[in-house]
This record gives structure tokens, sequence and C-alpha cells, in this order.
């Protein structure tokens, strides 16, 4: 490995921050407090949500949200930070648990969620989770 590149791999105050910045976001987007989640998020964020969902702004997700589930929470398992050149890209894993609209509860459900963090903001978030498959299990549906 080039020495320029074991440097790119070193963590960094920078990258411990960024680690911090998503997290606060999530326990904000989790209560949800989409106010105080935005105080982490950059004027032009873009969000790309399950199902290929763009949105702007930590109520939008919110809002969707509380359509998909009663409720919903996190179970964080694990942070990763890639340090970059001007970014960090932060991976945040673990499980959802919670209750599906009819008051089901569901635990277990498989996320990823991806964020680029740059100059102490959150600029793009990713998310992927089970929610669907699990879904089409409930409902009889073995794709």
């Amino acid at each position: 490995m080039s020495p320029a590149r074991a440097a790119l791999a070193m963590p960094t105050d920078e990258t411990a921050q960024a680690a911090e910045i998503v997290e606060r976001f999530l326990e904000a987007s989790m209560v949800p407090d989409p106010d105080t989640a935005a105080r982490y998020i950059a004027a032009d964020l873009a969000i790309t949500f399950t199902g290929g969902r763009k949105y702007n702004h930590p109520r939008e997700t919110a809002g969707f949200n509380a359509r998909r589930y009663k409720w919903v929470k996190k179970k964080m398992l694990r942070t990763d930070v890639v340090p970059g050149e001007g970014e960090t890209v932060v991976y945040n894993t673990g499980t959802l648990y919670g209750e599906w609209p009819d008051g089901t509860p569901f635990e277990g459900n498989r996320y990823v969620d991806r964020f680029v963090v740059r100059g102490g903001k959150i600029v793009q978030m990713d998310v992927w989770n089970d929610s669907a498959e699990r879904l089409l299990v409930r409902n009889g549906i073995e794709a």
C-alpha cells in the first residue's frame, strides 16, 4: 500500500466528528424530531430512501416513516467511517424495531444508512432496509 493511501485510511478528528454528527442526526430522527435532526444537514441535502424515494429534509422522511410504521426505532450496532478528500463517508448499520401500522410488533429488521459528510454537515443520505421484504412475507408472498 502506498504511503498516501495509508495516510488516507487513518482515522482523524474529522472522521470521528463525522461519525458523531451522523449518530446525533439518527438519534434526533428516531424521536422523531426533524428540527433537531436538521441541525446536522446541509441546505442542499439529498436523501434517497428505500424504494428510491427522494427527499431533501428530515421532516419528509419522518412523514414517510409515519405512514409505513406505527412507530420505528433503530438499534444501532455499528458506525464505520471512510475518510476521503474533503468529505467523510459514514455507514451506520443495525436493526429496526417497532410496530407496523396495525400494531403488530417487529424487530431484527436489518438496515444500512450511508451518509456523506462535508464541512461538518450531512450532504447525502442513502437508506436501505428489509421492511419491504418483511411486508411481502407477512402477506404470504415469498419472492
